[in-house]
């Protein structure tokens, strides 16, 4: 259980709000916490820069660790993004040149300021995570460090947009949702009466993300623009990269540990989307005194040992049963000194029909034509912690797939890193899928999900110019799979399963494909690794503790559920996800906030023309006596043949008065998707 800690080495005091004024006249809304003594004995300042509205939505979370920091001789500092929350401006689009020239321009201000020493490090997650990497990448001269919790450094290929050229429904999902949070009002506790008229400036400015991101469906410059795979020799700070083997975002963290000369550690537990001190599934660690100790070293200049320990730390995670979610995954630490890790050797399988190799056997070809709902036991693209958001038992999708297992294992194995699958193939169409996953089968039967990929073939040379496939001519592809660390136990077996498409996780081909496998000459590469002495011998990464949580009165709890509905008269088949985030009163302000959104997914037997995917959502925003505000939002995604074909809705509502509203429609050309 995790520990709660109330008094720290310095007295803090809270300062909310303050204003950072940018060059160009606008004002952002931070809060601060600020060690009572600062200002005879100034510290350093570590920003988190989002644009969650630090004075509601991510209030209560950031109770827990900006006190600590602040405790521990930090200004802690949680400022909104420009036109979101209660600062000024308007908001065009995530990561963009705007905000990462904020960025750059809080730090030069916290930097001058009497209680700073001038050393800043910047520290956040997913959001806050890609743009202090992004951040550092402009090389703010103040900046010593960075802390990019479930990040990535390739906005392309490994975020919520696109998956192995494949466009993933999380870039409707969460289109829908951060349209709608760009949307939301300022506080008039904090902006006064004039709190209307900016909100009805917002909403006349808001961006429809979903059909601007949809528009860039190849990597090109708005996906270049902060990837910093692009040039990661343009980061000198320090980099701290923290992420979950259940995240979405996990490859990065391996990427940047190979190419990064910066100075460099990376963290991988077994957590889902959430800051190490308070994610699931266990084993949890005290990652504040962790984050600690790294700004000791970079911006406080104390030898805390954090860079004598490995490049890289990650949980070994051992075999579990199939679940939706899990509490706890057993394993170990490991840990790399360098990372790729000279000590993990490639282990090779070949295939053949439903067997996984040592030797190669005689070619022979295989035929992969899945169903459209192929994918449906998939789960979310990126888990927060919640139900039904895992993959569940992967014996029925295993049904609908190409399998290819190893004999019952006679001794463990365990992975850590990408596993690879080679194939030669031909397909009978010039735009297809591959979706291809690697799990641990139990003695019983059951099949857990270990890793995955997806590829769209258009893009197997490269996602820049896709190049559609000339039907029935062989060529060989590869699928690289999610980084992963798994044990494989004795009598376990090991299997690869191929198919043609994922959904819901990536929209379907605009036709049903047929992939013919050649096995002979295709294999399975898993990075395997022995076990070391050296891995019992690492420092403890210690129990869970947090500064004591911010006085919360949650009015409805926070629901997840994910349901299918199957008509086997009409082959139709219906996802419905449920993600409601609660109704949640902040104490401190009286401020009240609930919503959440509801997703639906539908696709009939046969015809992958016929998907189409529904995002309802609605945030309310309120305080007793006269503040009530609502915002409702629905897209709607379907295509043809030659587009996506893109119906939104939008509404602001003032108490019982409807304020606002707004229809679009777009018509955006499939690119090779």
């Amino acid at each position: 259980m995790t520990r709660i800690v109330s008094r720290f080495p310095r007295r803090v005091t809270k300062r909310d709000t303050v204003w950072i004024p940018m060059p160009d006249g606008v004002r952002l809304s931070a809060t601060i916490w600020l060690p009572d003594d600062a200002e005879d004995h100034p510290v350093p300042a570590v920003l988190e820069f989002i644009p969650y509205r630090r004075r509601d939505f991510t209030a209560a979370g950031d109770s827990l660790h900006h006190p600590w920091l602040a405790g521990h001789g930090y200004a802690a500092v949680r400022c909104d993004l420009r036109g979101n929350g209660d600062s000024e401006g308007l908001f065009d689009d995530e990561y963009s040149p705007q905000e990462l020239d904020d960025g750059y321009n809080v730090l030069a201000w916290l930097a001058a300021q009497p209680w700073c020493t001038g050393a800043t490090g910047m520290m956040g997650i997913s959001w806050g995570g890609f743009n202090c990497l992004q951040v550092a990448a402009l090389r703010p001269p103040s900046l010593k460090a960075v802390y990019s919790a479930a990040s990535t450094d390739d906005r392309y290929a490994d975020d919520i947009h696109f998956m192995g050229g494949c466009l993933l429904n999380d870039n409707l999902n969460w289109g829908t949702t951060m349209t709608t949070f760009a949307m939301r009002p300022p506080d008039p506790a904090v902006v006064g009466a004039d709190w209307r008229r900016i909100w009805l400036e917002r909403l006349d400015n808001a961006p429809n993300l979903v059909a601007k991101w949809l528009s860039h469906q190849r990597r090109d410059g708005q996906w270049k623009h902060g990837s910093v795979i692009e040039n990661y020799d343009a980061i000198k700070a320090a980099v701290y990269m923290v992420g979950g083997w259940a995240d979405g975002y996990t490859n990065a963290i391996f990427r940047v540990a190979a190419g990064l000369k910066a100075p460099f550690r990376g963290l991988v537990g077994p957590w889902t989307h959430a800051y190490p001190w308070k994610a699931k599934p266990g084993p949890e660690i005290d990652g504040l005194k962790d984050l600690v100790r790294w700004w000791d070293h970079w911006l406080k200049g104390i030898d805390t040992g954090m860079m004598d320990e490995p490049r890289l730390r990650c949980w070994m995670q051992e075999g579990v049963p199939p679940r939706t979610s899990y509490d706890h995954r057993p394993g170990r630490w490991v840990a790399a000194p360098m990372w790729p890790d000279p000590e993990i050797t490639d282990r090779t399988f070949h295939l053949a029909r439903g067997v996984l190799g040592a030797r190669p056997g005689r070619p022979e070809t295989l035929v992969c034509a899945s169903e459209v709902l192929a994918g449906i036991t998939h789960g979310d693209w990126c888990p927060y912690g919640f139900d039904a958001e895992m993959p569940s038992d992967q014996r029925e999708e295993d049904g609908r797939s190409l399998a290819f297992d190893t004999p019952a294992l006679g001794r463990r194995m365990e992975i850590l890193g990408a596993p690879v699958v080679d194939l030669e193939l031909t397909c009978d169409v010039p735009q297809a899928q591959l979706y291809v996953r690697l799990n641990d089968v139990a003695p019983d039967g059951a099949s857990t999900r270990v890793t995955y990929g997806v590829l769209n073939l258009s893009h197997r040379n490269g996602h820049e110019r896709p190049e559609p496939l000339e039907p029935d001519t062989t060529t060989k592809v590869r699928v690289t799979l999610n980084d992963c660390g798994h044990v494989f136990a004795p009598g376990h077996r090991i299997r690869l399963a191929i198919q043609t498409g994922s959904w819901p996780l990536v929209w379907p081909s605009p036709e049903p494909s047929a992939v013919s496998i050649v096995t002979g000459a295709s294999t399975l590469t898993l990075p395997a690794r022995r076990r070391r002495a050296s891995d019992r011998r690492l420092p403890s990464l210690g129990r869970g503790a947090t500064a004591t949580p911010m006085a919360v009165t949650t009015m409805k709890p926070y629901h997840r559920s994910r349901s299918m509905a199957r008509d086997y008269v009409t082959g139709e088949t219906r996802i419905d996800m449920v993600k409601d985030r609660g109704h949640i009163r902040i104490e401190e302000t009286g401020t009240e906030y609930s919503g959440g959104g509801h997703e639906t997914y539908v696709i009939r037997d046969g015809d992958p023309l016929s998907a189409r995917a529904r995002v309802d959502y609605v945030i309310t925003l309120a305080r007793e006596p006269d503040w009530k505000t609502r915002l409702d939002t629905r897209f709607v995604l379907t295509a043809t043949r030659e587009a996506f074909l893109l119906s939104a809705h939008a509404e602001a509502h003032d108490g019982d008065e409807r304020i606002w509203s707004r229809s679009w429609e777009d018509t955006i050309p499939r690119d090779g998707v």
